[in-house]
């Protein structure tokens, strides 16, 4: 199979993130299917970053531990990496700035020789990887030209001059009768997934991993037609939200663990007063600030119970670009049907990775809510058979819309009698019966692998990837539950039927998918459990279920 990748590393400020978009560019423009994995700290300047581009003929979302090309523009990339280097893998690094058994090349005498600045080390490298990969001029040309904001000239002129370097192609790939396909992140699709339901205002405090969602949708404002607003902090975003939904807007939020804390009270408001409400939690390790820059799965438990009181929501955890595009779209169309809050759970995994996408952009599209037809005297809360009530808003002259806080009876005037509490609290506990039976006509389990095999490993989110990979590798069962609230319970044991073991496979330390599930009656055999801030990759995964199939 025609697979390669290269990790490229330094410090922060090398541009290594940007160098790495270059490289997955390269390969995607020879017709190779991308995964962008980026690691770094919580730093602008020094500390150590890497990005690793796996590239293959067929369609992945996970990387590997194993690397052919490392790209090392100091010698930390250098001391931290090579022991990922597959067997006849080679090291191409700055001579001036490490030493190493492969091929170095002085990238900042070559930046000299143009009066460019030190920063376009990273061009230099880039051109020198072409040449290794034997990848034709004009490709990293117009690569180049396309990525490339500022001294286009320039840049070209350093990497032609490295590209120029390397006489014997030390790694040749091949050129794929494959079309490139667009490169979106996590956050992209989320966003572009969004908008194509109907978004009209994104409301988010930044927080890493959910920030870029907020720089994407500011940045494309006017063409995506998007109003986004940097509120003074999350309980500012979430109040402002359901006030912007009050008022007839489709609004979403974003945040992570931390921020989402802020937003629990106001998420209890949106639940007493039937206020659709699309939140990102894009997960990072916690508790607390955590490591803010990388990944985890720990904040299962708490978005599927977080408030109080009791009252409806969905949570939909996707496991890749595409499936982010598709479940975003649903959670807000989801949200206004229902008058709900809705989750779209990430974590910087998926956020904040890169993806080869080929989605239907057609299969998401706004659906109207439930409209009040302007007959009678208007009720915000009037109790319905399947606990729906008709939408107005406010500036309607015949109708008075209210939002409260405070139990209250149809017309939404605050109410302490039992009678009404009763008739209230049974009617938004009745959207649940409804919101099963329509989540019925979507895929919420999904199952990849064997299906016949008795093995299954049990995913959830952005472990999704390399699980797949691992049970193609030893004939096992994969089984995905997109949707985590309210648990497709039907669907998912019927997905896990004919199973002898069961492993869970998480990033977390308790197994909080495992835990969810076996309260209803299905037993996880075994857990494979990663807590140290990092995503499962193929090859680590696989020596890992291996280990549990002894």
């Amino acid at each position: 199979m025609n697979e390669i990748s290269i990790l490229v590393g330094g410090k922060a400020g090398d541009g290594i993130r940007q160098a790495g978009h270059v490289i997955a560019r390269l390969l995607n423009r020879i017709g190779y299917r991308i995964f962008f994995y980026d690691d770094y700290p919580s730093l602008i300047r020094g500390g150590h970053n890497f990005s690793i581009i796996r590239a293959s003929e067929k369609h992945i979302v996970a990387h590997k531990e194993t690397v052919d090309v490392i790209v090392a523009l100091n010698q930390d990339a250098v001391d931290n990496h090579k022991h990922r280097l597959n067997t006849n893998g080679i090291i191409l690094y700055d001579s001036k700035k490490a030493d190493a058994e492969g091929l170095g090349i002085d990238f900042m005498d070559i930046v000299k020789k143009f009066d460019g600045k030190p920063i376009m080390r990273n061009t230099a490298a880039i051109g020198a990887l072409a040449g290794i990969l034997n990848l034709e001029w004009s490709v990293l040309e117009k690569v180049i030209m396309d990525a490339v904001e500022h001294e286009i000239d320039l840049n070209l002129q350093v990497a032609r001059q490295a590209y120029d370097r390397i006489e014997t192609p030390l790694k040749p790939v091949s050129k794929l009768n494959q079309k490139p396909l667009p490169l979106v992140s996590g956050n992209e699709a989320i966003a572009l997934g969004a908008v194509k339901a109907g978004l009209n205002m994104y409301i988010a405090y930044p927080m890493t991993p959910a920030s870029a969602i907020l720089h994407y949708l500011a940045a494309h404002e006017k063409e995506l037609g998007v109003v986004t607003v940097h509120p003074e902090s999350e309980i500012g975003v979430a109040l402002m939200a359901l006030g912007a939904a009050y008022a007839g807007a489709k609004t979403m939020v974003g945040t992570s663990g931390g921020g989402f804390a802020l937003m629990t009270e106001a998420l209890s408001l949106a639940g007493q007063g039937e206020l659709p409400m699309v939140i990102v939690e894009a997960q990072r390790p916690g508790p607390s600030t955590g490591v803010p820059t990388y990944t985890m799965q720990g904040d299962l438990s708490f978005v599927v119970h977080a408030g109080h009181g009791e009252f409806s929501r969905v949570v939909l955890a996707p496991g890749d670009a595409e499936e982010a595009f598709y479940t975003t779209g649903l959670a807000l169309n989801l949200a206004w049907q229902f008058q709900i809050p809705t989750f779209v759970l990430s974590d910087k995994h998926l956020s904040e990775s890169i993806f080869s996408v080929e989605a239907d952009l057609d299969k998401v599209k706004p659906e109207n809510p439930l409209l009040w037809n302007e007959q009678g005297e208007y009720k915000r809360y009037l109790d319905t058979q399947n606990g729906i009530s008709p939408l107005a808003f406010p500036g309607n002259p015949s109708a008075i819309v209210k939002a409260t806080s405070y139990e209250h009876d149809e017309n939404g005037i605050t109410t302490e009698e039992p009678e009404a509490i009763s008739l209230m609290q049974r009617k938004r506990l009745r959207k649940r019966k409804a919101l099963e039976k329509a989540l019925e006509q979507y895929e919420t389990v999904k199952i990849y692998g064997n299906p016949d095999s008795k093995t299954v490993l049990l995913c959830w989110g952005s472990t999704k990837g390399a699980c797949i990979e691992v049970a193609e590798a030893l004939n096992l069962k994969v089984v995905q539950p997109l949707l985590l609230e309210p648990l497709p319970i039907e669907p998912l044991k019927s997905a896990l039927s004919g199973a002898d073991k069961i492993i869970a496979v998480e990033v977390n330390a308790t197994g909080q998918l495992a835990t969810l599930i076996s309260g209803h009656g299905i037993c996880i055999d075994d857990m494979i459990l990663r807590f140290d801030a990092r995503p499962f990759t193929v090859d680590t995964l696989l020596d890992n279920v291996k280990e549990v199939l002894l």
